[in-house]
């Protein structure tokens, strides 16, 4: 399969399977993780990842839990991703979800980004000055 500017376009399974592989094995520090809920979903839709938030901030040693969602149009189209810990951050509505308008990498989506992307980029977004000191919820509340 041939993509517009002549690269080889990875099946969206075997894009998936790739990223299972990477985060089962781990991520970098540590710091984000992700995986399957269900080892049987045969087209590996719903995710569950992990954030621990960054130091000097508000977030500094929470764990927060996020539900990230695939569907058939991934990678083309970026994953659904809500946070089941509760959590006050500029890019998520009331309700969890990541607000593709408010948080720049589901909003300019490219096939070259993954789970791992969204993770990092959301922690990274935690630890920036108008959500570093945003009172938070309890610990251990969730949605």
């Amino acid at each position: 399969m041939q993509g517009v500017t002549g690269n080889v376009v990875v099946p969206r399974n075997f894009r998936l399977l790739e990223e299972l592989e990477k985060g089962e094995k781990g991520i970098g520090d540590g710091t984000v993780s992700y995986g399957m809920d269900n080892s049987d979903d045969m087209l590996m839709r719903s995710w569950t990842g992990t954030i621990i938030g960054p130091p000097n901030t508000v977030h500094d040693g929470r764990i927060y839990t996020l539900k990230i969602y695939c569907d058939e149009s991934y990678p083309d189209r970026p994953p659904q991703v809500r946070f089941q810990s509760r959590v006050q951050m500029s890019c998520v509505a009331p309700n969890g979800v990541v607000d593709p308008r408010a948080f720049q990498v589901l909003g300019r989506w490219t096939r070259q980004y993954t789970m791992e992307t969204v993770l990092t980029e959301l922690r990274r977004e935690m630890a920036q000055p108008h959500n570093r000191k945003l009172p938070q919820p309890p610990e251990g509340a969730n949605y």
